[in-house]
C-alpha cells in the first residue's frame, strides 16, 4: 500500500469515527402532540423543547409535531411506550384503561379549582410515576386544562335534558358520565371535534373553554354551562430506554426545563380560563352557570362515579384520595 493510499484510508477511518461520535453525542427527539399548534399546551411544549435544545447546545434536540400530525392523540401513549416516539404529550384521563389512577382528575367535583387540582396532582403524582415506571415510561411534567363546562346544541337545565343526546366522550370517565345522564357516548378525539359536531355525530360534550375556542365550536354549538366539573391534565412522558441513553448532565437539564414548563403551564391555564369564556360569548354563544337542578344532578353523578372509582382503584386509589383530602 502506498503512502498516499494509507493516508487516504486513515482519513476515511477518521471521518467515519467523527461521524459516529457526532451521532452518539447528538440526539434528536420527535415529540408528538395531539392539540393544535396555537393551543397553550402545544405552545408550552414547544417552548420546553426549544429550551432543552438551547440549554444542551443542541446535544438533545426536541422537535414538536402538534395537531396529531405525527401520531393521533389515541396513538401517542402506545407510540412512546413502544419507542416509536421517545417523548410526547397525552391527556392523562384518556389512559383509564391502563390504570385507574389516570382517571382521578376526571372524577366530577372531586377537585374543581386550580388550587384543589394542584393538591390532587401532588397527591396522585407518586402513584402515577409508579405505574408509568412499570410501563417503561417516565413522567416529566403535567399541565391542567381550565375547569370543564358543558357544551350543548340546546338549552340544558337538568341532567334529564341530556337524555338521548349524542355526547362526545374522550375517556372512560366521560363515557360513564354520559351513561349516567342518559346521553349517548361517542368516542371522539380533539382533532376530530369540528367534523363530529358538523355531521351531528356529537351534539354535546364536557370540555374546557380552551377546546371550544380552538375548534370554533360556536359554529355548531350555542350553549356552554360553566359547571366546573373537573380540571383534567395533559402529561409529557418519555420512554425510559431513550431517557437512559442521555448522560446525567442532559437528564438534569431536561428535568429542570420540565419543572419550568409545568409551572408556566399551570399559570397559563389559570390566566386563560376566564379569557376563553369571554371569547365564546363574543362569538355568539350563551355562556352561563348551571341551574341549581343541573348542579345538583352533576354532584350526585360525581358521588356515584367517585364511589365506583374507589372500588376499582382499591386501597392504592383510596390512599391517594385520602392524601388529597388531608391537604
Amino acid at each position: 500500500m502506498t503512502v498516499r493510499m494509507t493516508v487516504t484510508a486513515l482519513a476515511a477511518v477518521a471521518s467515519l469515527t467523527a461521524a459516529s461520535t457526532c451521532a452518539f453525542a447528538e440526539e434528536k427527539w420527535d415529540m408528538p402532540l395531539a392539540y393544535s399548534a396555537t393551543n397553550y399546551h402545544s405552545e408550552n411544549a414547544t417552548k420546553f423543547a426549544e429550551a432543552v435544545t438551547a440549554a444542551t447546545g443542541g446535544k438533545l434536540k426536541i422537535v414538536t409535531h402538534p395537531g396529531g400530525s405525527l401520531f393521533k392523540g389515541g396513538e401517542i401513549f402506545r407510540a412512546i411506550r413502544t419507542g416509536q416516539a421517545p417523548i410526547g404529550e397525552r391527556l392523562v384521563s384518556a389512559l383509564g384503561n391502563e390504570d385507574p389512577i389516570f382517571e382521578i382528575d376526571a372524577l366530577p367535583f372531586l377537585a374543581t379549582s386550580f388550587e384543589d387540582a394542584k393538591k390532587l396532582y401532588k397527591a396522585s403524582r407518586p402513584r402515577m410515576e409508579e405505574v408509568l415506571d412499570e410501563k417503561g415510561l417516565k413522567l416529566l411534567y403535567a399541565v391542567p386544562w381550565p375547569p370543564q363546562g358543558l357544551y350543548s346544541i340546546k338549552p340544558i337545565k337538568a341532567a334529564a335534558d341530556m337524555k338521548g343526546l349524542e355526547f362526545r366522550a374522550y375517556n372512560a370517565a366521560t363515557s360513564r358520565l354520559a351513561q349516567l345522564m342518559g346521553a349517548v357516548p361517542a368516542k371522539i378525539e380533539a382533532a376530530e371535534l369540528s367534523q363530529a359536531f358538523a355531521t351531528g355525530k356529537a351534539k354535546s360534550m364536557i370540555s374546557s373553554g380552551s377546546t371550544g375556542y380552538d375548534r370554533k365550536i360556536w359554529e355548531h354549538v350555542k350553549y356552554w354551562y360553566d359547571v366546573q366539573a373537573w380540571l383534567p391534565k395533559n402529561m409529557v412522558i418519555v420512554n425510559k430506554e431513550a431517557w437512559g441513553k442521555l448522560d446525567a448532565a442532559t437528564q438534569k437539564i431536561v428535568l429542570e426545563e420540565s419543572a419550568k414548563a409545568e409551572d408556566a403551564g399551570w399559570a397559563k391555564a389559570e390566566e386563560l380560563a376566564d379569557w376563553y369564556k369571554k371569547k365564546l360569548a363574543e362569538n355568539g354563544m350563551t355562556v352561563e352557570g348551571p341551574s341549581d337542578q343541573l348542579k345538583s344532578d352533576f354532584e350526585a353523578i360525581g358521588t356515584t362515579m367517585t364511589d365506583e372509582w374507589l372500588k376499582k382503584a382499591g386501597d392504592k386509589g383510596k390512599a391517594v384520595v385520602d392524601a388529597y383530602k388531608a391537604m
